[in-house]
């Protein structure tokens, strides 16, 4: 009897374990959609990866403060920026994730390369650093609630952005 009840709780710390893993890997995912559908300009998929609002902090590289917007502000605001470049790519990974169930902080690092051809030939521009995610679990699956950009170091050519907005300027015209 003792060992059948030995076996019986290995049985169910293994399931507990699998159970976590599982819960920790749909949360990783859906971080890493977030940044997928950024990068493959698929904004309806982009704006189901947040909540209803979002605390949106990047202010460790824009010194602005952290603001709370809805889903459909974030991805509005991005949609008017992101293809102004000719590709975009984000690359996550380092993932640390802690859930209790029906909320999740995400810690991982970041590199974001953005690229355009233009005249001076310096056509990339790389943003790196982490970012801290809270999440909470829904009825349609985990969204992002928080999302916090830790500023690390830029390189390459911090003129891109500029660029764009002076090619929107124009098109204006």
């Amino acid at each position: 009897m003792k060992k059948r009840s030995i076996v019986l709780f290995v049985i169910f710390l293994t399931f507990g374990q699998i159970g976590a893993q599982t819960m920790n890997n749909d949360i990783q995912a859906q971080v890493s959609r977030l940044f997928v559908y950024t990068d493959q300009h698929e904004w309806e998929k982009l704006e189901n990866t947040f909540a209803e609002k979002v605390l949106l902090d990047y202010s460790s590289f824009t010194g602005a403060a952290a603001v709370e917007l809805t889903a459909a502000q974030i991805v509005q605001a991005w949609r008017a920026f992101l293809p102004g470049f000719q590709a975009t790519h984000h690359q996550i990974g380092n993932y640390l994730v802690e859930n209790d169930g029906n909320t999740a902080k995400v810690f991982c690092y970041g590199t974001a390369t953005h690229y355009l051809p233009n005249e001076s030939g310096k056509d990339v521009w790389v943003v790196v650093g982490s970012y801290d995610f809270e999440l909470v679990k829904t009825e349609s699956g985990w969204r992002v609630a928080a999302m916090k950009f830790n500023f690390k170091y830029q390189d390459g050519n911090t003129e891109l952005p500029q660029l764009i907005q002076n090619a929107k300027q124009e098109e204006k015209k």
